[in-house]
Parts: structure tokens; sequence; C-alpha cells
């Protein structure tokens, strides 16, 4: 499957599996993460938490045995209990939560010169800096044997690094080295939610052997490789956003996906091994922060200094499907390059149509083939999808067949095409309307066009009473505009969580990018797919998250002492909206309309600029208290976030809205009577981390029924670290209709920086 997404009940395994759960007694056992509360352990345990772990495990269960010891993340453990037992365990002392697995699903050359990195090297850090930063990748594991693990010219391990390469089935130390530093494998979760792990299908280490964990993380350092494409695509050379940055590798997910107790070990162990960036193309879906394992874990890891970036999620374009959305996460939608791989239907009528296909193999016969509906050719009532043993070989053989569907189920559909007879495919993707197409390594001649290129063929199909097509495939093409544009699989806003922060944060390349592949599976990732690779073309706001991953180890290289915060500020605020040829706003792939903060966020990541933003939004520990004090959690809910005994201030005036984030999402109820006016104050902080200076403010808003008031209108620095407070007064005089919302934007210049922060206001 070539769309990646970690998207529980999503994906064709996305379904809870039967083998989740074990028998005891006849009483079904799961497993449970068991937070405990360090503070409380009697001392008869002279601080040894293990055995105080063991005690409380024990006053419950005299089988019950801990998969996980957790020591940063969380305090506490994981472990399989019966329902009763996890029940008699939340009232132990000591226990603040209990909570269920979660199973999780993944999120699925060019962009370092598109996003204009090589083009200003003279403004990158020095590669001895960016190669003491370490990137920890949380996915399905690593094919150390990639040309882009290649660690020449890369100096001795940093001494802040306390990892390991942990030996297992096809994996030894010796396949780490000086660029890839460490490896580890989580599965016993896993084991107990889905069943034992089948070694004749995967590796019981961190050998990767389904493409993704490879994919991402060297999508995010992987070095410099000359002379590499996918069957002739794409070609160019490969590196990663900081490819001289270690990697160190933490196998979380496998063939049937990702579960909560493996994901916060791993976490759990990158933070102890001192990574300095936590690259997450992980989620499910999403939950309150304080049963969130993502949002926890990342937690523990903002408050040791290290960035945390997770993909935003394969739901789009349909609103409120954001995943990973937590303020101390770093959240990542996806766009398009300028580079496609043209796959045009030319049709009998004489009319031809854009598609995209990274099809090689024999061509298509040199005059138009036989056209056919597959639902016209299936006894499924949803045969249009070509499923695989949906088709009826008789009316499909020799025939190019049009399929429809999501993007995800686009190999699939190859495969059933080729298994029924048919010499080729036209898919229609019905999510995505643009030149975004999603390109595909199939085994037979096809292409995918959006739903209006769709709706005509089919028409065409249905009018025709001898209809005919075939396949024009045109290889590479590059300086496609415009571009970017917003990947309509993208995930879109509001946050679902916590609408008053806006995400995604910001969009970063994440459509067919080529990047490391593991040698044991298939382009397609198809288990009838016997073709072998070595780097593979790839879409997902995995792929995004991954590019974003990358360049915050390149602004941690370049500024060592800058928060997790302090680095999203400067993705945010130099990132961009409109077209640089025309200063056209954006598109979004699913309709071809300007694109909203909703699904772009703060816009496309400028990594130059944000090498030396001027000023940024800065956040710590204490601000992200007050603003799990401003959702009204109760102390036992921060605690289980936090691992703290933090108590909100019953005389402080808590608000979400006050939070020092670098945009401002504004929820408002719609409907109503009057003409009375909305007004809203919000407080900023901007930290000075460039050289004195003054700014002037400047506001943009789409809808003149909202006006903005900032006091003062401008901030003079006369130092670095210095730090300046204003206020933004935004009056609302109209009450439009539901789900509507407006957007514009206020920024601080000094004649060099522009420092950018987006506004979307919404009525619910």
């Amino acid at each position: 499957m070539k769309f990646l997404l970690l998207l529980v009940v999503v994906l064709c395994f996305g379904q809870v599996s039967v083998a989740s759960v074990v028998k005891k007694n006849h009483v079904q056992e799961k497993t449970y993460i068991v937070h405990m509360a360090k503070s409380q352990m009697p001392s008869s345990f002279r601080d040894d938490s293990t055995l105080w772990y063991r005690s409380s495990l024990k006053s419950v269960s005299n089988s019950a045995e801990m998969l996980y010891k957790y020591n940063n993340v969380v305090h506490g453990f994981s472990t399989r209990l019966t329902p009763d037992e996890a029940q008699s365990m939340k009232t132990q002392p000591g226990v603040v939560s209990v909570l269920d697995e979660v199973k999780y699903e993944l999120q699925t050359t060019r962009t370092p010169e598109f996003l204009g990195l090589y083009q200003s090297t003279d403004l990158l850090p020095g590669s001895d800096s960016v190669s003491d930063v370490i990137i920890g990748v949380l996915d399905t594991g690593v094919w150390p044997e990639s040309k882009s693990f290649n660690d020449s010219g890369m100096g001795p391990v940093p001494r802040s690094w306390k990892g390991v390469c942990e030996s297992g089935t096809n994996f030894t130390s010796s396949n780490c080295n000086r660029k890839l530093i460490g490896a580890r494998y989580f599965s016993k979760g896993y084991e107990v939610f889905i069943g034992p792990i089948n070694e004749t299908l995967q590796s019981k280490s961190p050998r990767d052997d389904i493409g993704h964990g490879t994919h991402t993380s060297t999508t995010a350092a992987g070095s410099s490789v000359a002379g590499v494409s996918l069957f002739g695509y794409a070609p160019g050379t490969a590196r990663g956003m900081a490819s001289r940055a270690r990697v160190a590798v933490y196998k979380v997910c496998w063939l049937l996906g990702c579960v909560a107790s493996d994901i916060l070990a791993g976490m759990d162990k990158a933070i102890e091994e001192r990574v300095d960036v936590i690259s997450l193309s992980i989620g499910a879906f999403a939950l309150p922060y304080y049963i969130d394992t993502i949002a926890i874990g990342a937690f523990a890891a903002m408050e040791n200094g290290i960035f945390v970036s997770c993909a935003a999620g394969n739901l789009g374009p349909y609103p409120a499907t954001l995943l990973n959305v937590a303020p101390w996460i770093t959240t990542v939608g996806a766009s398009t390059l300028d580079r496609d791989f043209p796959a045009y239907v030319s049709l009998g009528n004489g009319v031809k149509f854009f598609g995209a296909s990274i099809y090689k193999g024999p061509s298509l016969p040199k005059n138009m083939l036989p056209f056919v509906y597959a639902g016209n050719a299936s006894n499924w009532m949803d045969g249009n999808l070509c499923g695989v043993g949906s088709l009826m070989p008789e009316k499909v053989r020799g025939k190019i067949v049009l399929c429809e569907g999501w993007i995800l189920n686009r190999a699939e559909s190859g495969i059933a095409v080729k298994e029924a007879g048919g010499f080729g495919m036209v898919f229609v993707n019905l999510v995505a309307d643009t030149r975004e197409q999603i390109a595909i390594a199939d085994q037979l001649p096809a292409t995918t066009v959006g739903k209006t290129a769709g709706d005509k063929i089919k028409s065409y199909l249905f009018s025709d009473p001898n209809p005919r097509a075939t396949i024009v495939f045109e290889g590479t093409e590059l300086g496609i505009k415009p571009s970017p544009v917003v990947a309509g699989f993208s995930s879109r806003g509001p946050n679902p969580i916590t609408p008053e922060v806006l995400k995604p944060d910001l969009m970063a390349p994440g459509v067919n990018i080529i990047a490391g592949w593991s040698g044991k599976a298939g382009p397609t990732q198809a288990a009838s797919d016997d073709r072998r690779v070595e780097f593979s073309i790839v879409s997902g706001t995995s792929m995004a998250c991954a590019h974003v991953s990358g360049l915050a180890a390149l602004l941690k290289g370049a500024h060592p002492q800058w928060s997790p915060a302090a680095i999203r500020s400067a993705l945010m605020t130099t990132a961009y909206t409109t077209y640089k040829e025309d200063g056209q706003p954006f598109l979004d792939g699913a309709d071809e309309k300007p694109s909203t903060p909703f699904g772009h966020g703060a816009g496309q990541v400028d990594p130059v600029k944000a090498l030396d933003p001027g000023l940024v939004y800065d956040l710590d520990v204490l601000d992200y208290l007050s603003f799990l004090c401003a959702l009204n959690y109760t102390a036992s809910e921060i605690n289980r976030v936090t691992r703290s005994n933090f108590t909100c201030d019953p005389k402080v005036k808590y608000s979400v809205t006050n939070v020092n984030y670098p945009s401002f999402a504004i929820p408002l109820q719609s409907g109503g009577s009057g003409n009375g006016s909305t007004i809203l104050k919000y407080t900023r902080t901007l930290t000075n981390v460039g050289p004195a200076a003054t700014y002037n403010v400047f506001v943009n808003m789409q809808n003149e029924s909202v006006k903005i008031i900032v006091e003062p209108s401008s901030l003079t620095f006369s130092q670095v670290n210095d730090k300046m407070s204003y206020t933004v007064q935004f009056t609302v005089s109209s009450l439009p209709i539901l789900n509507s919302f407006s957007y514009g934007s206020i920024k601080w210049c000094d004649g060099k920086h522009v420092v950018r922060s987006s506004i979307v206001i919404s009525w619910r």
C-alpha cells in the first residue's frame, strides 16, 4: 500500500484484531498502562520504583508481569490484566490512572531544492553543529544497508548519546555506524494485542520489513546519494533535510500496526538516550490530552528540550480530522512539490486527461483498448472500488478498467484489475481534484485522475457504445505550477480537542516523495509485489512530518540553546501562504479553491528564513501547565500528562487564548440576533533572537466585519533575548452562518524580518 497513514480503522488492517486479548481462566485479559505517582512511593521501597510497581501489581494479580517499566514519559508500567483486575488496580495507593491499550497505524530527492535549502548553503549551519544533533524516529524500523545511512566523512558519535544498537532477527550491533547510531525494537505490547510475531514474515529486531520507517528516517536525515530514481522516475540526488544529523531508530510499528505501550516505551528510551528531535508519523484519533499516549510522551520530551514532530493525519479534506494536536507537539500537514509524473488518459473521442503514474513495465498495445467501468464488471455492490476478487474476468480481460475510490485503495485496485486479466487501469481519486494526484508504482499500466476528470471520463464511457482508451506515460516533469498545493488527503482543522489552538501548525512536502526503502518490501507493499528497490516514492503526512523533523534538526544545530517552542515558532512565523510568482493564495488540492489555515496552518515551511526569524514566540513548562489549568483539568488529569503534583491556583484566571502560541484561533458561536459586537482580547510575548531592531505591526484580515487593534503598534528590542508583549483586540460585528470562517494575519516587520502569525476566526 503506497499511501500510508497511522490511523486506526482506516487501513485494510485497521480493525481491532480478535487476537487483541488473551484468556485467563476464561476471562479476557488485555494490556493496560498504569500511571503511578512516584511522590507517593512508600519509604519502605528505598527509592526502588521497580519493587514498588511489582508489589502494586501483585496486590491485584499473582500471575501478571510487567511488559515495560517507564521512567521518563510516565512513572509506571504496562501489564496484562483482566478488566476486574484493572478496576482493582485503579484503587491501589499511588495509582494515578489505568489506561487501556490503543492501536495506532502508520501515516504515510527534490524537496531540499524545492524548499531552497541547498541554494543558500552559506546560510545553513556548519556540518559539525548539525552532526551533533540526533533525530529519534519511531516507526517500522530501519534497513541499515540503505546508502542513505552511509557514514563517510562523519566524525565520532556525539558524547551526549546514551543509546545502543540492539541485536535481533537479521540485525546485529554491527549494522549501526556513525550515521545510524542507535536502533531498538519494542514488540511486547504488540504481541499481546495482536499475537506472536511470525519471524518468517517480519524481523523481531530493528530491521524494517515494511519500508515506512526507512523512508521517514532517510527523508529527515539521509546522507546524500547520487544517481537515485525509482524505475527511472524522479532521478537525481537523494538527501535528507539534515543530511549530516545522526539517526536513532525505535521500531514500535509492525505489519498490523502499533500499540500504545510499545510507543510509550520507545519514547521513554528516546528521552533517556538523549535524542534532540523525535519524529512520529503515527496517530490513532484525537483524544483528551490526559489519555493521549503520544501527547503524554511528547510532554515529557518537551520538558527535556526535545522537539516533537507528528503527522497531522490523512483524513482530509474532511474538517476536524486532525491527529496529534497537543500544543507542545508540532503538527504537520502535507503539500505538493513542483514535480509530477504525468500519465495521460487518452479516450477514443480524442480527449485527453491528466493523470499520474510511476509505472515501469511492458507497454500497452499501440491501438486503443476496450474500456470498461468496474461497477459494470462486478457483482459486488461496491464493485466500482475494485476490491481484490471483485471483478469478473470475462468482463475485464484484455481491457482498461476504470476504478474509483480513496487513494488508500489505489494499489489494491491495480492488483484486482491485473488478477482479473485487465490490461490497464484508470483510477479516479474521489478526494483530490487537482494535479496533486499520487503516483503509484503499479504492476500494470495504470494512472490516477481527479474526480472532475473522472466524471468526464465516465460520461464518455456511458455514452459511447464502443468506448476505448489508452494511457500515455511521460516520465518526470519539473517546474509544475502552481506549487505547493495543500494535499487533498491531509487532515484538516479545526482542532477537535482545543479549537483555540490552530492546527496543523504548518505544512511540508508530503506527495510523491522519494527516499530510502526496505529491501524486503516491494514499492507497492503488496504481498504479490516481488520487485525490490533501494528507493521508493511514497505520499502521506508521514513524509511531511519527516521533513519538519529534519528541518528542526537543522535549526537545533544552528541554535542549540533554542527551546522546542522557539524552533516551532521560527518554522511557523517564517512560513508563507501565497505563491512567490504572483502573490495569489495557495490552492487546496481537494477543490482547487484557495486554501485556509485549517489546511495549511501557518503555511509552507521555509527553512532558510526559519534559521533567522528575528523574533520567536517561546513557551516553557509553566506555560503548558497554565494551559492545562485553562482546560479545567483536575489535579489528577494534569498529573497524568505531566507526572507532577501541580495544582492550579484558584486565584488565577487561566485562559486558553493567552497561551503564547505563534498563531490565533478564535472559535465563536454563530446565530443569535441583534447587532451587538463580540470583543475579544489576546496577549502574546515576543523574544528577540536577532540584532537590536524596531518592529512595526501590519494587520490583514479577509473579512471587513472583523476589526483588529494591536497595542502597542511598535516594539523595540535592544538586545538578544529581550522580551516584549502586545495585546490584540478582535471586534467581530457580524454573525455569519454556521461553520463559516474568516482568516488573516498579523505581521511584525523590521525591514529585514517578517514575523507572521496566522489568524482564523470560525463560527460554530
